[in-house]
């Protein structure tokens, strides 16, 4: 178990939980799940400067979670989810206590509703 565990590589998990923990680089995987859009697109909808939205696309494309190309004078940036699926096969291993933790929450109060009656 320790040994699949240490199969993630901790430097790109690092980074892909570092660029998942804003709430504004959230919003922008978000906005461009769907479609490729260029970086005033992004930044666009946010009261942040272009250059605030240009830091945090960094962050992101240095996690791997997007990819920038550049056409003309626009530079487009695209989701890339792999990195993601290294974060959620690290956090799955985990949901078995999480499980757990529940069924005993659970049982707790059905055993005290059984009292009560």
């Amino acid at each position: 178990m320790v040994k699949s565990l240490l199969s993630f590589r901790p430097s790109r998990l690092d980074g892909v939980f570092h660029a998942l923990s804003d709430p504004t680089r959230r919003c922008i995987l978000r906005d461009i799940a769907d479609q490729e859009k260029t970086v005033g697109e992004i930044a666009r909808p946010f009261r942040s400067s272009l250059a605030a939205i240009s830091k945090h696309i960094h962050v992101l494309e240095g996690s791997g979670l997007v990819t920038r190309r550049k056409e003309g004078s626009f530079q487009f940036v695209r989701l890339n989810p792999a990195p993601m699926k290294d974060a959620q096969r690290w956090l799955s291993h985990y949901e078995k206590y999480w499980t757990e933790r529940l069924d005993q929450f659970e049982r707790y109060f059905e055993d005290k509703n059984k009292e009560k009656k």
